[in-house]
């Protein structure tokens, strides 16, 4: 009797180790993930110029992805230059959408984004909307941005455009180097146009937590501040964020 209580335990101890190799199938890939970040950084460089008159900046944002490749997503950050302009809006608020995906060995990216200045009370309205796309093959993407608005509150500026070229190189052990290069032509305003630079060194240190150190700065001295501060000289920017 005592035997076979012992094999009757043996066969459902081992049924039972049977039972959880195979009747726990992984958990299928969500259909959407919904993820945030917030960050700051010692000066909001965008496209070379600074957007904070060279001070630090705070940042966060939340975006949607589907597993179609359809992505939906909203970004904002502090600034200074409206202010500095005459205006009000002390923020910079982004909305964007779009669908990404491959074909063979090239990833795609089709979208459009809006920047908002609300209650900005300019006399010509820094609020602008871009379509772009943009290719990647290997570590190199190459992007296209086009203005069907006016180009932050430059007078006449419908069909400004700009041109980004950018390579992402893992360096291991959670570092990265991204090389950039890119070009804003401003619509009727040639002493606008410039062309930017920035070499950026990014380290992921795990559980979300990431940081930046770029040199960043343009060709450009026409883009000034208060005090003839040049906004788009070459710089060394700090960041840090955390996605969760």
């Amino acid at each position: 009797m005592k035997l076979k209580s012992t094999l009757l335990v043996s066969a459902l101890a081992l049924s039972g180790a049977a039972f959880a190799q195979t009747a726990a199938p992984a958990a299928p890939a969500p259909d959407y993930t919904l993820s945030f970040n917030v960050g700051a950084v010692t000066d909001y460089r965008y496209r070379g110029i600074s957007q904070s008159r060279k001070k630090a900046a705070l940042q966060g944002g939340i975006d949607f992805a589907h597993s179609s490749g359809f992505y939906l997503g909203t970004w904002a950050t502090t600034i200074k230059w409206v202010k500095d302009g005459g205006g009000n809006a002390g923020g910079e608020f982004d909305f964007y959408g779009g669908y990404k995906g491959t074909a063979g060995a090239i990833g795609y990216d089709f979208g459009i984004l809006t920047y908002q200045y609300p209650d900005h009370s300019l006399a010509i309205s820094p609020n602008t909307t871009e379509i772009y796309g943009a290719g990647t093959y290997g570590p190199v993407t190459l992007k296209y941005s086009h203005a069907t608005t006016n180009l932050f509150g430059f007078a006449d500026s419908k069909n400004s455009y700009y041109l980004d070229l950018s390579a992402f190189f893992d360096l291991g052990d959670g570092w990265s180097l991204t090389p950039h290069i890119g070009y804003q032509k401003v619509k009727n305003n040639s002493a606008s146009s410039y062309t930017d630079y920035a070499l950026t060194l990014g380290k992921d240190f795990g559980g979300g937590l990431s940081a930046t150190a770029a040199i960043i700065g343009t060709d450009n001295d026409t883009y000034v501040g208060p005090g003839g501060k040049n906004l788009g000289n070459g710089t060394l920017v700090l960041g840090v964020k955390y996605a969760f």
